[in-house]
């Protein structure tokens, strides 16, 4: 892989497994410093270890309670100030949380869900911007396929986050626009290998989804990883606003 990062910076929110391991992976092999930070799925030694070849730098790993502003604003400060600030910040944390359809979904899960997906989006992003280098700063936003389908039956709350996820890219991107700051989100479809399909999705409900999907199959952590490798760098430096559908052509607008 091209050195398209070499000197830059980066933090993966939720980059301990799945979709955010593989993209911190993907940063640092292309020449990145990569912090990450975790709560229930720490990075393990060959997360770390696998970091560290590919930059030839040791990584940055912070526990933090995503939900909690005074967390999020210490665990910024420690990686700002580890990295020398920062060009890239990917905002992957997220989850369903639990399945709940509306009858079942009182006024706490909805709120969890929303905190969880939609509040640490905007808590990173407001706590980091201060650190994001202007003229080649990057904001990678995690939505979902979900957000603009509706999703399972059950991701109600999960689906409304991730579309909200949407209109806060398209906005702040053209909040960011004049200081030369990109903001973009990915969309995947049915990533594999994940703890939110591992947890949320029977192997019937797979093979199911897989039927649907022209490419044939289901998605990798790595099929994310690519793209946003690609925001990332300065190949889509005239690129914001936009959202990737990451879905093997499950769904395209």
């Amino acid at each position: 892989m091209p050195q398209m990062l070499t000197d830059r910076t980066a933090l993966v929110t939720g980059g301990g497994v799945g979709i955010g391991a593989s993209i911190a992976l993907a940063l640092a092999t292309a020449g990145a410093r990569v912090a990450v930070t975790y709560r229930t799925h720490a990075p393990d030694d060959e997360v770390l270890a696998a970091l560290e070849a590919a930059s030839g730098q040791a990584p940055v790993a912070v526990a933090v309670d995503a939900t909690d502003e005074s967390e999020v604003r210490r665990a910024v400060d420690i990686v700002a100030g580890e990295l020398g600030g920062l060009d890239v910040l990917v905002n992957n944390i997220g989850g369903l949380v639990q399945r709940a359809r509306l009858e079942e979904l009182d006024l706490a899960l909805w709120r969890r869900i929303m905190t969880v997906n939609l509040d640490s989006t905007f808590l990173f992003t407001h706590h980091v911007l201060p650190h994001l280098r202007e003229q080649s700063g990057r904001v990678i936003n995690l939505a979902s396929l979900a957000g603009h389908t509706g999703g399972h039956p059950g991701a109600l709350a999960y689906a409304t986050s991730k579309a909200a996820i949407v209109g806060f890219t398209r906005a702040l991107a053209k909040e960011l626009a004049p200081r030369g700051i990109t903001v973009n989100a990915l969309a995947p479809g049915f990533i594999e290998a994940t703890p939110f399909h591992d947890t949320f999705t029977t192997d019937d409900s797979k093979a199911e989804t897989i039927t649907t999907i022209p490419a044939g199959r289901a998605g990798v952590p790595e099929d994310v990883a690519g793209a946003a490798l690609w925001l990332a760098s300065d190949l889509a430096s005239y690129v914001t606003g936009t959202v990737v559908d990451i879905n093997g052509g499950q769904y395209f607008r």
